[in-house]
């Protein structure tokens, strides 16, 4: 629009409350950077900026607001977006123009580069009468977007027009610039199916908080999600399986006339629409196709892509146990889900499908998994006894290895680089690999120093779909990963090379996320966690005001109708016994502040109950514990009910 409006705000004086030496927009001075902890509780920016100075005054957004920002097809995506954000909400009537100089908003591409802020920084000013963001590229102002619309008030997140609301930003001066380039989360789409519209609504929700990456797990033993022209079979037969509810990988095997119509995939154009999505959010799609493990939904489709004789009568599976985990990883396969490495045929499909992979994402990485692999079949297979012979390899991490390298050709022959989980690791592969570590932080490490590039994604601080409270209160998987724990991860861990780490990512895996609404719960708070944890500066991060601004983007989610787990709230149980051999419980709580209340006489618990202030003895007969949380007189956690017998289960298991 072309159409001019004059400018009305309350004007009042900014007078620093602090000051951290800001310095001049496009000045790319180096001072030092100080921290600030005692932010005032209407800024409660995530992830924390590299540098803030808060001022007394406020801009009052008038009901005409004027954006002044160059016209670039880029930069179009950022108005855009701070347009429609900004006028759903508050009903204001929101103007773009390039040449607007009393704008209420401006955007300023710099016009010498402040090599400080580089591609993806900004600086941000608020004062009574103006708010102006700079940045070298769109990209940084799309993120100083972010940052100045979690400024303002809650309600800013409404669907709706948001009624009684006083639409003032406080006055701050920001520069801010992220850690990391590679800022990731990867959502599994292959174990469940995710509509087009679900990806997206991921993608908005990652996007508000500085993500640059989404990594789309496309391929695996329940489903193939891609569409791949001249090899039907995989979305006709690969893209579904039978509908189970309960306990992911201990369902009953399907019956022969269960209908498999449980599923879906992407065409071709789906993919196109999501990049694009993804694009005008400043977002890349890393693609992964899993394999040589993982590919249960090839071989049904294609059966001659195995090693094993009756794999023409293998299926999609439907959640059912086909691997034995009982000796650890790998695991011992109980039907055959690796794609052969002996087999020509394998690679000629996978030229054609990266073929077409290649082309669709422009990404300049493909995922091509590696990891988990079983290998008790090819131990017994001889068409690899004979590979093994002719390429001189010693065993089966050899053979894999061979696999991998063959792969990676072929994925570079298409002008991209390969990706996969640090298993790829366990034979010599070209530096030219890329690592993303999942196993260990020290497989990250030891990647780094062979020159490899690497994306730190440990379990024990990144892994999304482990519990984040006790086994009682989230879905049963095999280990628990609570918020404050995500909170200490660091992309750059000590011992490695920091100029071969690209950056880091959680993983959200999906066997036990069964819906959106499950997926947004797993993924909120954590990726907060993360996300302040590669983007912030590490001596920025700190635990308690981390928490105090989670809580109140929890008000932002309850707004913006995106699901969140409040397992935070949740008391830790921790039990022993006594030299009289009683049941002691030993309760405690993520974050300060709390009170727990409790009760063994199966009543439900408020504050007018004991509060617990340390161990105590379960009575002789009592069968269940409950427990709650407060933070005064509210109630802030989840009623948790916890068998007597269960704790002393866990007694037994010390």
């Amino acid at each position: 629009m072309n159409r001019f409006f004059q400018v009305a705000c309350f004007v009042c004086f900014c007078t620093p409350l602090y000051s951290q030496n800001m310095p001049a927009p496009g000045n790319s001075s180096s001072r030092a950077e100080t921290i600030n902890t005692s932010v005032p509780p209407e800024i409660a920016i995530i992830p924390e900026p590299v540098l803030m100075t808060k001022s007394s005054g406020h801009f009052i957004l008038p009901e005409n607001v004027m954006v002044q920002a160059v016209a670039t097809p880029e930069m179009k995506f950022v108005t855009d977006h701070l347009q429609e954000r900004i006028s759903t909400a508050t009903g204001s009537f929101i103007s773009a123009s390039n040449n607007a100089a009393s704008a209420a908003i401006k955007l300023v591409l710099n016009e010498r580069t402040n090599n400080r802020l580089g591609k993806e920084g900004y600086q941000l000013s608020v004062t009574p009468t103006q708010i102006t963001m700079w940045a070298n590229t769109e990209t940084g102002l799309f993120y100083a977007v972010q940052t100045l619309l979690q400024l303002f008030p809650k309600e800013i997140e409404s669907k709706d027009l948001a009624k009684d609301v006083q639409w003032k930003v406080p006055c701050v001066e920001i520069t801010d610039y992220p850690r990391v380039g590679w800022r990731g989360l990867m959502f599994d789409v292959a174990r469940h199916f995710f509509t087009k519209n679900e990806v997206k609504q991921y993608i908005d929700a990652m996007s508000k908080y500085k993500y640059n990456i989404l990594h789309l797990h496309l391929t695996d033993d329940e489903g193939w999600r891609l569409e791949i022209k001249g090899l039907p079979k995989l979305t006709e037969v690969g893209a579904w399986n039978v509908k189970k509810t309960g306990s992911f990988g201990e369902f009953t095997p399907p019956a022969a006339d269960e209908p498999r119509n449980y599923g879906g995939f992407y065409t071709q154009d789906d993919i196109k629409e999501i990049i694009q999505y993804a694009k005008e959010r400043f977002v890349n799609i890393l693609p992964e196709i899993d394999v040589p493990g993982h590919s249960l939904a090839v071989i049904a489709s294609y059966p001659e892509l195995s090693c094993t004789p009756g794999a023409e009568n293998y299926k999609v599976r439907s959640g059912e146990r086909i691997m034995d985990w009982s000796r650890g990883a790998p695991p011992i396969a109980l039907v055959d889900n690796t794609l052969c490495p002996a087999n020509e045929k394998v690679y000629q499909f996978l030229d054609s499908v990266i073929t077409q992979v290649a082309a669709l994402f422009p990404f300049e990485y493909i995922h091509m998994g590696g990891d988990e692999a079983p290998k008790n079949y090819w131990e017994r297979t001889p068409a690899i006894s004979d590979l093994m012979k002719r390429e001189g390899l010693k065993n089966m991490q050899q053979v894999q290895g061979y696999f991998e390298k063959r792969v990676q050709k072929i994925v570079e022959s298409k002008g991209k680089k390969f990706m996969g989980w640090d298993e790829i690791m366990e034979d010599d592969l070209s530096p030219a690999a890329a690592v993303m570590s999942w196993r260990s932080v020290n497989a990250g490490i030891d990647a780094s120093l062979k020159k490899h590039e690497v994306v730190m994604s440990p379990t024990a601080y990144a892994y999304l779909d482990y519990m984040q409270s006790d086994v009682i209160a989230e879905p049963k998987v095999y280990a628990s990963l609570r918020l404050s724990k995500s909170y200490e991860f660091d992309p750059i861990p000590a011992g490695a090379d920091p100029q071969y780490i690209k950056g880091g990512q959680a993983n959200l895996w999906t066997e036990q996320v069964y819906n959106i609404r499950q997926a947004e719960y797993m993924t909120w708070p954590r990726a907060f966690a993360i996300a302040e944890s590669v983007w912030s500066p590490k001596e920025k991060k700190n635990w308690p005001v981390f928490f105090a601004k989670v809580e109140q983007h929890f008000k932002r989610f309850d707004i913006a109708e995106t699901k969140y787990a409040p397992s935070v709230y949740d008391p830790i149980f921790k039990v022993s016994r006594s030299a009289d051999k009683q049941l002691l419980i030993d309760l405690s709580t993520e974050v300060d502040g709390l009170d727990i209340y409790y009760s063994f006489d199966n009543s439900y618990p408020d504050r007018f109950y004991p509060k617990y202030t340390d161990k105590i003895t379960a009575p002789k007969d009592a069968t269940l514990l409950r427990v709650i949380t407060y933070r005064g007189k509210e109630p802030v956690g989840r009623m948790l009910n916890m068998p007597i017998e269960e704790l002393n289960k866990r007694v037994g298991k010390r």
